[in-house]
């Protein structure tokens, strides 16, 4: 039965959600004398935590430097302007600029590790010996006439997914800085008084049995991982994780001297929220964790926040590793190319499910199909090597030619002939893919690997939401609709709109993270 001695907490700073963005800008209040307390559902991490920990950074950063590359300020601004567009204003992109250095020694002294040792293939995540590559589509053909081509993925060293390792670094960075945490709570309903927000209410478990907590912990976490890859076990484990919290949960006020900041992450668990913004993105793998339920922004909403870009999400579709699979062509059900192969799995993904009804192919002959065995494995982490077997194996087609393939696959024969003598012949690709990653194709037997995307545990397509509270830009203060700031509250990470919310590249969330969180934190102890 749920407690109802309510509990009450007061704090100058009160931060709602422990990832990332919310660790940094508790770091960066607590820094600056503030007394700062953070709650979060679980006990931490959210997304973060289950990310690649990679960090968007250029503009010269040591790692760059280490690694003999050659970077500017405005070289990563122009090719930055040309993917984000105008969801920030140009100051503010090249204020994110010019400050990406010290970054990633904001990091690096809080704990962070970082390392230069540069990835020599494209690939949408490097193996365990590789922590700088190429994370974007820099090196696309459509990018290279505006800036100069450079690596600025800087992922956190560490084996695996390094996200875990990010997170666990800042979160004892802010228990140095004296940041108390609230874990096991939920918060409800902001409070307003006077036309400012003072506070929130929420549910706790904090003085629920060991057992519960326990339960709660440990349910939370399967929930997380594994669960990320099988949504049915997750939501099993999360329904019960509700009961719980339903059962056991205590009211608790937290009152906040000069401010709450919002840092509850996006709302890709809550698919009725989904539904409504971006219907077309379906059958994806919900790239977060319960938390990632749109609660923060719903609180900011009942404060009178205004919202945007709801109707963007990143959905991956990565053709590498093997890196010879971007030497193929990417087709339709027509048999027709859509995309540059080059360019970064978040566009192949959007432009597959926005023009292509979420159905794509990737013709392929038998010189890639060798190089594909012979080096997927050398350039994999173990999920993509799985990944790799899948689509070698399960999801392949093949033929003696490539209409033989097309029949097999159900796209048109005809359609597919005539792409492939144009991309054989032609002198300059009409997608601007660069000649280093075009194949000759003229090696039978001929395959198609589907790319479909749809519920599929052996080849997913992860998805997280971009959108969420409009902010302020120089402080990060939540926006009404006539543009007027909500005294007292503050967002940041995938609750606001950030750097990222037009457009993704693998680092670009987890930098504006560590960009948002530190200039919300910094505000609101201001």
């Amino acid at each position: 039965m749920a407690g109802t001695a309510e509990i009450q907490e007061i704090a100058d700073v009160v931060v709602v959600g422990f990832g990332a963005a919310g660790a940094c800008a508790a770091i960066e209040a607590a820094e600056r004398g503030a007394d700062v307390l953070v709650i979060d559902r679980f006990a931490g991490g959210g997304a973060s935590a289950l990310s690649g920990g990679v960090v968007y950074a250029g503009g010269g950063t040591p790692q760059q430097r280490e690694a003999g590359v050659d970077d500017s300020v405005e070289a990563m601004y122009e090719y930055l302007r040309r993917e984000v567009g105008d969801v920030v204003s140009p100051e503010t992109l090249r204020r994110f600029c010019e400050g990406s250095p010290e970054l990633i020694g904001w990091l690096e002294r809080h704990g962070v590790p970082f390392e230069g040792s540069l990835c020599p293939v494209k690939t949408s995540y490097p193996s365990n010996d590789h922590y700088l590559y190429y994370s974007g589509s820099e090196a696309a053909g459509a990018f290279r006439d505006v800036a100069k081509p450079a690596p600025r993925g800087h992922r956190v060293k560490g084996s695996g997914t390094s996200g875990k390792v990010l997170f666990s670094r800042l979160a004892s960075s802010a228990r140095k800085a004296g940041v108390r945490l609230l874990p096991q709570t939920k918060g409800v309903e902001l409070i307003i008084e006077s036309g400012a927000v003072k506070g929130l209410t929420a549910r706790t478990l904090r003085g629920a049995p060991r057992r519960v907590r326990w339960a709660h912990r440990v349910l939370a976490r399967y929930a997380a991982k594994p669960g990320l890859y099988v949504p049915a076990l997750r939501k099993l484990l999360e329904r019960r994780v509700v009961a719980l919290e339903r059962e056991h949960g205590a009211p608790v006020t937290v009152r906040a001297r000069r401010g709450v900041v919002l840092a509850a992450g996006g709302f890709i668990a809550n698919r009725a929220m989904v539904r409504e913004h971006a219907p077309a993105y379906r059958g994806g793998l919900a790239l977060g964790t319960a938390g990632d339920d749109g609660s923060g922004i719903a609180m900011g909403v009942a404060a009178g926040g205004a919202t945007a870009e709801l109707d963007r999400i990143s959905a991956w579709r990565f053709l590498t590793p093997p890196s010879v699979f971007i030497g193929g062509v990417l087709v339709n059900e027509r048999g027709e190319r859509f995309i540059d192969e080059s360019r970064y799995g978040a566009a192949i993904g959007e432009a597959m499910i926005t023009g292509q009804g979420a159905r794509a192919w990737l013709l392929v002959d038998d010189a890639i199909v060798r190089a594909a065995r012979k080096g997927a494995r050398a350039e994999s982490q173990w999920f993509q090597w799985l990944q790799a077997l899948y689509l070698l194996r399960r999801g392949r087609v093949s033929g003696s030619s490539a209409e033989e393939a097309a029949a097999k696959a159900g796209i048109d024969p005809g359609g597919l002939a005539r792409t492939v003598a144009a991309y054989r012949n032609g002198d300059a690709d009409p997608f601007g893919k660069p000649e280093e990653f075009r194949a000759p194709l003229d090696t039978p037997p001929f395959s198609l690997i589907d790319l479909t995307i749809k519920p599929n545990i052996g080849y997913p397509c992860p998805m997280l939401t971009l959108g969420g509270l409009v902010v302020g830009e120089d402080a990060g203060q939540v926006l009404a609709a006539d543009g007027a700031a909500v005294p007292g509250l503050y967002a940041a990470g995938r609750s606001a709109v950030g750097i990222c919310s037009r457009s993704y590249v693998s680092g670009l969330s987890l930098a504006d993270c560590v960009f948002s969180g530190r200039r919300a934190g910094a505000a609101v102890s201001a």
